[in-house]
């Protein structure tokens, strides 16, 4: 759904007064709101992509958790996220 403002400055008009009148326009068509709304939606992916995502994610952990097993990696601390 595309939706065009479009204004024509009258002959009297100043451009400041039509860019008002263009930004009134703007808004009363709603554009903004659903253009903002849009900005971070991502797209539904596909079963087979998120499979093989939460594989690998699976697999860096095993190798993580094997890593602290052996020694050769640190076991984590400190909580991510949270607030003291």
């Amino acid at each position: 759904m595309a939706t065009n403002v479009e204004l024509q400055k009258n002959p009297s008009e100043s451009n400041m007064s039509l860019l008002r009148r263009f930004t009134k326009k703007v808004q009363g068509s709603g554009i903004l709101p659903r253009v903002r709304s849009l900005r971070y939606a991502g797209r539904v992916q596909s079963p087979y992509k998120v499979k093989v995502q939460k594989l690998a994610k699976l697999a860096k952990k095993a190798h993580i958790e094997e890593q602290i097993k052996l020694g050769k990696m640190a076991e984590r601390t400190e909580v991510r996220g949270r607030r003291k």
